[in-house]
């Protein structure tokens, strides 16, 4: 059975404990190569879902670019105590669009 593991910063992520999510704190003082190694580390385990924070998605864009065609781990964007950046509903519409071959808000029209 695959786990599910939350990433990003400790006061974004801490409530996810309490739902059996297996937390990743990764602040914005941590540098950007270990915040990666992080994430390589959770992929490689046996994880079939990574939530992590926009934010740290932000920071981490290419590395992250690299699960985006792979099945597992799926890497789903949520926004953090900072607030939304919509970055999360423009990575889930996109993969929609690709998989349905049209946006499923506005139709393929526009």
């Amino acid at each position: 059975m695959y786990k599910i593991a939350v990433a990003g910063d400790y006061d974004s992520i801490y409530g996810f404990a309490s739902l059996g999510l297996t937390i990743f704190p990764i602040e914005e003082s941590t540098s950007t190569e270990e915040a990666a190694r992080t994430i390589h580390t959770i992929a490689g385990s046996d994880y079939g879902v990574i939530y992590v924070t926009e934010n740290l998605a932000k920071r981490l864009g290419k590395e992250l670019a690299r699960y985006d065609g792979q099945i597992m781990p799926a890497i789903i964007l949520i926004p953090g105590v900072k607030g939304n950046t919509g970055d999360g509903v423009t990575r889930v519409r996109k993969t929609v669009e690709q998989a349905v071959g049209s946006d499923i808000l506005f139709g393929s029209g526009q």
